[in-house]
């Protein structure tokens, strides 16, 4: 596995030898087994007039080009929003809710009926967010932004156990598309770059070429923003917060850039940040409040050791192997799993 310290030629050819080797993947699956047309649409916030278009709102931006399509066609007519959604092969979805989304935000009129069909038209408002859609298309940062957050996110989603993975099964799901359209070959190199640059991913050496989330990635997907609120937060050096404040008093947080002279050739960075992680996730573990005081002491007492001018090989094991032990008997969570990887990588590091 590639480690901190690649440096940006070897990231930047990995990328373009792994968009060419996922190309290759799918095109050799879609003979197999050719796929139904992906259509989740995740346009960014504020792309469509008379509200943000979200998640909940995946396959508008779709449906709005779709509607100007056939606009383009007859100006004045009703289309039916049924045909979308079998166009698509949209089993689960109901044309109505999509037609009342887009109503909802004065994005169509919709067409009074007395049948199931649901017909509607653009309204000047849904033309208005079809024109930022499309220079909504032609925004690279915006593309390539949003290209990282939805590989990441589905990283985290399918493979949380970080296993290594052909990126050219992201390409086949619904989370390809960018305000309407599918992303490119190019904006997916670049978000993988960017992925691997910030330690978020790291290249897997397998053939065909394959990536696994790091610990870091999956902390991203954990705190629930984007790669960028990920990248731009603050790093303080020597900085703790209090992440335990049902502990009486423990003062542990994860340091970023923690720097300690000590000739005994020991490395404590990985013990602290797992020391600070432990301190940050202890109340959504759910444990029981007397297991959760105690895994928080043993994080106190492992920072404690960390951060010291010397500290003791042995005690840090010590430490470390406790909290593994007390996450395995006691936590189900994602939370917990990340806890152990990083206890067990922490461990891992101490015999090299």
């Amino acid at each position: 596995m590639a480690r901190n310290g690649i440096n940006k030629r070897a990231i930047d050819k990995f990328a373009r030898d792994l968009v060419k080797e996922t190309n290759k993947s799918l095109e050799r699956a879609q003979r197999r087994n050719p796929p139904r047309i992906s259509a989740q649409i995740e346009a960014t916030a504020g792309a469509v007039p008379g509200g943000d278009v979200t998640e909940s709102h995946r396959y508008l931006p779709r449906l709005l080009l779709w509607l100007d399509g056939h606009a383009r066609q007859n100006p004045t007519a009703y289309n039916d929003v049924t045909a979308f959604v079998e166009e698509l092969q949209l089993e689960d979805e109901d044309p109505a809710i999509l037609a009342f989304q887009l109503d909802q935000h004065d994005l169509v009129r919709i067409l009074p009926t007395s049948g199931a069909e649901v017909y509607v038209r653009l309204s000047d408002t849904g033309r208005v967010a079809v024109r930022q859609l499309k220079d909504l298309q032609k925004d690279r940062a915006a593309r390539i932004r949003h290209s990282a957050d939805a590989l990441l996110r589905w990283l985290f989603d399918t493979v949380s156990d970080q296993a290594p993975v052909d990126p050219a099964l992201f390409l086949a799901t619904p989370s390809s598309y960018f305000a309407g359209t599918e992303i490119s070959t190019s904006d997916l190199r670049q978000a993988l770059t960017y992925l691997a640059e910030h330690n978020l991913i790291e290249h897997i050496d397998t053939d065909p070429a394959t990536v696994a989330i790091t610990p870091q990635g999956t902390r991203c997907a954990l705190a629930g923003g984007s790669v960028q609120d990920h990248v731009n937060q603050p790093r303080p050096g020597t900085t703790y917060n209090n992440y335990m404040p049902n502990a009486k008093g423990l003062i542990i947080g994860e340091q970023q850039h923690f720097t300690q002279n000590n000739t005994d050739g020991v490395d404590p960075t990985q013990f602290v940040q797992l020391a600070g992680y432990i301190g940050q996730v202890s109340p959504i573990l759910g444990l029981p409040d007397e297991d959760r005081v105690e895994l928080e002491r043993v994080a106190q007492d492992l920072h404690v050791e960390a951060t010291s001018a010397t500290p003791e090989p042995g005690r840090l094991r010590q430490f470390a192997t406790q909290l593994k032990d007390k996450l395995l008997e006691g936590a189900t969570t994602m939370a917990a799993t990340q806890g152990i990887q990083m206890a067990e990588q922490a461990l891992a590091a101490l015999v090299q």
